[in-house]
């Protein structure tokens, strides 16, 4: 599932995609991702097109928050949750130095 989460974020031009493991240190999900879109349009699509791939894939019903506005989408797929972003809400919240256990390089990044 978390790769199918990576590649599809790729294809859909997904920026700053950073990946944190969470197994062992979070009973919420294995894996945290965090992208961002550039606006509210990218973003909806991304989330609704990676609930639509999750399902087809058969990891069961996807949870989708925040939809309507696309500032911040919260796609719960289980195992792992992914958050998409507006950059400037990303910015805001910083989930990833509030999850980080250490470093969270981008993905693809050494």
């Amino acid at each position: 599932m978390h790769k199918l989460v990576l590649d599809q974020l790729e294809d859909d031009q997904a920026q700053d995609v950073v990946s944190i493991p969470l197994e062992g240190k979070s009973s919420i999900a294995d894996f945290m991702v965090i992208g961002s879109g550039r606006s509210t349009r990218q973003v909806a699509s991304m989330a609704q097109k990676l609930a639509e791939n999750l399902k087809k894939a058969g990891y069961g019903p996807v949870r989708l928050e925040g939809l309507p506005a696309a500032d911040w989408v919260l796609v719960d797929a289980g195992d792992v949750v992914v958050h998409l972003f507006r950059p400037e809400v990303r910015s805001f919240y910083n989930l990833e130095r509030m999850w980080a256990f250490g470093d969270a390089p981008p993905v693809g990044d050494s």
